[in-house]
This record gives structure tokens, sequence and C-alpha cells, in this order.
């Protein structure tokens, strides 16, 4: 079904009589890739962001062991989302000095995204501010 047809069916402009989504030989055809297998506390995007250079890797750490991990991903220059939730105190501390001192050791910024999560950028990345530009002070619900 092309594209079109798939956007006038959703907008109910024509019958969606595209049935493959509910027939089983279809899920062993879409199945017969390569299985993904990846270390659950890594996740980097796949080869096409990669040679896109648009990859962010996500880590959460067991503990200071992990944090060789993290240098590597932000040596190749790809931003790195460092979750410490599930980390000691004590431990946490430490991966966050080692951040610390890998993104000023390489020129990148380091930035609290949320309690325990941190963002390592490299020199090269740009942060985009969630705030909208020309934003009434009084917020989004604001009927004035």
């Amino acid at each position: 079904m092309g594209s079109v047809r798939k956007a006038s069916a959703w907008l109910g402009l024509v019958e969606d009589n595209d049935d493959r989504y509910y027939d089983d030989e279809y899920t062993e055809e879409a199945g017969s890739g390569e299985a993904w297998v990846t270390d659950p506390r890594v996740r980097v995007a796949s080869e096409a962001a990669e040679e896109q250079g648009r990859r962010i890797a996500t880590v959460t750490p067991d503990g200071f062991r992990d944090a060789r991990g993290i240098g590597e991903l932000f040596r190749e220059g790809v931003p790195v989302i460092v979750n410490l939730t599930a980390m000691e105190p004590g431990d946490a501390k430490r991966v966050v000095d080692f951040a610390a001192g890998l993104t000023f050791g390489l020129r990148g910024s380091i930035e609290r995204v949320a309690t325990r999560v941190f963002l390592l950028t490299p020199a090269d990345t740009q942060i985009v501010s969630g705030e909208a530009a020309g934003r009434a002070p009084g917020g989004f619900f604001n009927q004035s």
C-alpha cells in the first residue's frame, strides 16, 4: 500500500483493505531479518544513523566499571545520556566525576537532565532548549 493510500485510509477517505497486518504469514516474513541483540545497558542507533552522524547513546551503568563504555562512546563523538538511578550514591558520584573530567578533557559539556540523569555532549554538538522563542510569560494556559 502506497503512502498516499495509507494517508487516505487513515483519514477515512478510502477503504482500508490492507489485511497483511492481521495475517500470520506477514509476521513470519517480517521476522526473517537479524535479531537485534545488544547490551541492555548501552543502546546506540542503527547503522544508517551512524553513517549520517546522528547517534545518541543511552547508558544505565550498574557500577563504576561501566564508566569505560561511557568514555569510549563519548570519544567517538556520540552524545551520551547517563542514567544513574539504579546505582549506589557513592558509585554514582564517581561516575559523575569521571564524566565531568571526560567532558572537560574533550571540550564537551555535561548537563543534568533529571535527578541522577545526565547528558554528555561533544564539542561539536549543539543543545537546543525546549523553551519556545517568543512564548508569552504567562505560560501555555494564559488566556488573557
